[in-house]
């Protein structure tokens, strides 16, 4: 089916949710994309940070064909074991003990909520249901995780909305002590504000969280939907300090484009949760399992952590180099392959993305003036170089250089 068709039909039979650029892509092999009409892209988006080890990876795509031929969904009303395995790897590769499997990553939040509150009332009492979480945060598109995003805008249309939801600025420690009181039971932070604005707080800034919440005897959770599995150079983004969180929530990468969020969490408080607490009927399938068991061991086995960190500091040495002397790159931030370019106040993101998909290269416009970089994991220096070469030359196109 031809893009223009395609359009036509999205524009007549979709809920106008969406405002999608003018391409269709009907195919993905590693770091590339190739459209309707056989034209080919870098990509540097993967899906919003979704594909993790590249399009269409052999082993991924193996693994859920193997499992869509054998078994594809049973409920969890019985045993799945490609799930119980599955919450063994990750309990291996972190800090926690125990997973509960949902579809997305709002959905793992709010799991997380739920878990927080569900412990505290079990340890705190049942007026202490208060969560502490950061302007410019965001956790996800359901009314309870839209409350917990500390950004209005994306708030203003649905009130009323679930209350127990308190906002302080990110990095800001003197803020988020004077906003715990009696009644919080939980903190709940990004490592990195990725939909915020790439976002990246102070080195001392986790740890101290670690010691308020300890202090007074809560919960703290982190949202690593985008950060963890290997973004920003370490498994998770909390092992970039000494500190563990006590939840952790998963999506994105996970399941190697295939839809599935995890909420973990050590022993003392997964076991708050009791049967009927909380539940999902896709979460954990056989299928969604399986295609996380070979995307986590196709980050182990490919070295793509390793890779991430070091990739990641040779694309923002290049921007740097190649962008920087134009005089219309402000700075580039973030860690590993999570980066985000800050163009030039004069210069627009939306219309150097623009340019940038005009020549082959798949950029995000985050904000006004900023261009968000999330390569697979899986991507050579090779490819940033090209794909720096074409952003340079969009950015210098939108200057009218």
């Amino acid at each position: 089916m031809e893009t223009k068709h395609t359009m036509e039909l999205s524009q007549q039979y979709l809920m106008p949710v969406y405002k999608p650029l003018p391409v269709a892509f009907v195919r993905g092999q590693g770091c590339r994309l190739w459209d309707a009409e056989g034209n080919q892209y870098l990509d540097f988006v993967a899906g919003i940070a979704v594909v993790g080890v590249g399009h269409c990876h052999q082993r991924v795509v193996e693994a859920i064909a193997a499992q869509a031929r054998q078994l594809m969904h049973t409920s969890n009303l019985y045993y799945i074991p490609p799930q119980a395995q599955l919450a063994q790897r990750l309990a291996q590769l972190s800090f926690g003990d125990r997973c509960f499997f949902a579809n997305s990553g709002a959905e793992a939040n709010e799991a997380a909520i739920k878990l927080a509150r569900r412990w505290a009332g079990q340890h705190r009492g049942d007026d202490c249901k208060d969560i502490v979480t950061a302007y410019q945060s965001f956790h996800g598109r359901t009314l309870a995780t839209v409350a917990a995003t500390g950004q209005e805008k994306f708030q203003k249309p649905f009130h009323p909305l679930p209350p127990g939801f308190k906002y302080v600025p990110f990095n800001d420690i003197p803020a988020l002590a004077e906003a715990i009181d009696d009644h919080t039971c939980a903190v709940m932070l990004e490592t990195i504000q990725a939909e915020g604005g790439i976002n990246v707080p102070d080195d001392d800034y986790l740890p101290a969280v670690r010691e308020l919440c300890d202090e007074h005897g809560i919960l703290l959770i982190l949202d690593e939907v985008q950060t963890g599995l290997g973004r920003t150079g370490r498994w998770f983004g909390y092992q970039h300090t000494n500190i563990q969180p006590d939840v952790m929530t998963l999506a994105k990468s996970l399941g190697g484009g295939f839809p599935i969020g995890a909420c973990v969490a050590g022993e003392d408080v997964a076991t708050a949760f009791q049967p009927g607490d909380h539940a999902s009927t896709f979460g954990g399938n056989h299928l969604a399992c399986a295609a996380a068991l070979a995307t986590l061991e196709v980050i182990e086995t490919e070295g793509l952590v390793e890779n991430a960190a070091r990739i990641g500091a040779v694309l923002t040495q290049m921007l740097q180099d190649q962008l920087g002397p134009t005089g219309l790159l402000d700075h580039v931030r973030g860690k590993g392959l999570l980066l985000a370019v800050q163009l030039a106040d004069s210069i627009s993101a939306k219309e150097t993305q623009r340019q940038c998909l005009a020549a082959g290269l798949v950029v995000n416009a985050l904000a006004e003036h900023t261009i968000r970089l999330v390569p697979p994991l899986i991507v050579t220096e090779e490819e940033c170089s090209e794909a720096v070469q074409i952003l340079t030359e969009a950015v210098r196109a939108v200057a009218g250089d």
